[in-house]
């Protein structure tokens, strides 16, 4: 079985800070972290391959400096490391990644299940590991906190929900997004360390995966920041004392105040 996990290296979420001229995140200078809930999609993935053999191939989208976290992934199991890096990538929305990383999951072919975390902890819009599959074509299963079994090109999974999990099952291969209840990620043993130091990132700019130049970066881009700014702080709430039927009416008083 072949895997690819998807990961993003994404700012401390205490350091994070905005441009005020383009609106988007600063990422210079500021320290860089695997996507946590990436790490579930890694140790994942690793499962998978030693219970069903194949390998892993860990793959993002990013700037040279992104290479540290796929030796980070490489470190806990995975086999091979992706990076899809080009100028012409700034400024993608969700779409324009999710084409890019599509484009780069077509240029490695074969594969069983790519694995991704819900969502990123800089965006939250858990868009692009969906996004991926619409443009790939394939099923999807979103949520999954339990992979149940992967048999005869079917995998069974159970799939969070407000009100609790659904079973879910479809045909390979597939695209899961998952959550943190689906595992314990591992810490890298010495010989992974070893191993994610000399593992040779393979670099691959939009020309080497075929995506077209109207697809991606800002042109890719349907969606931008306009401004970013910081709410008003909330103004104290009002208490009404005293006895209860009169300060019902003054609530509703207050109410109707404000409606109008």
């Amino acid at each position: 079985m072949n895997i690819i996990v998807c990961v993003k290296q994404v700012p401390d979420t205490s350091e994070v800070r905005i441009d005020p001229v383009t609106n988007n995140l600063v990422r210079d200078g500021v320290k860089s972290i695997v996507n946590p809930f990436d790490t579930y999609a890694i140790e994942e993935g690793v499962r998978l391959k030693e219970k069903f053999g194949g390998k892993v191939i860990v793959l993002t989208m990013g700037p040279p400096q992104a290479e540290a976290v796929l030796r980070e992934a490489v470190s806990l199991g995975c086999d091979e490391a992706v990076l899809v890096s080009d100028r012409g990538f700034a400024g993608s929305d969700t779409l324009a990644t999710s084409y890019t990383l599509s484009k780069a999951v077509e240029k490695i072919k074969d594969y069983d299940v790519i694995i991704c975390g819900k969502q990123a902890i800089d965006g939250d819009t858990a868009q692009v590991g969906p996004g991926m599959a619409a443009t790939l074509d394939i099923s999807q299963i979103t949520y999954v906190r339990k992979i149940e079994e992967i048999k005869d090109g079917y995998i069974t999974a159970e799939r969070a929900t407000e009100e609790g999990y659904e079973v879910v099952q479809t045909k390979l291969p597939c695209l899961i997004t998952v959550v943190k209840e689906i595992n314990n990620p591992r810490i890298p043993s010495l010989k992974g360390k070893m191993k994610a130091k000399n593992v040779a990132i393979q670099v691959w700019k939009a020309a080497d995966i075929g995506a077209e130049e109207n697809r991606i970066g800002l042109k890719g881009s349907p969606t931008w920041v306009l401004s970013i700014f910081t709410p008003p702080p909330k103004s104290k709430g009002k208490i009404f004392e005293g006895d209860p039927q009169k300060a019902v009416d003054q609530l509703v008083d207050a109410l109707k105040g404000i409606i109008h």
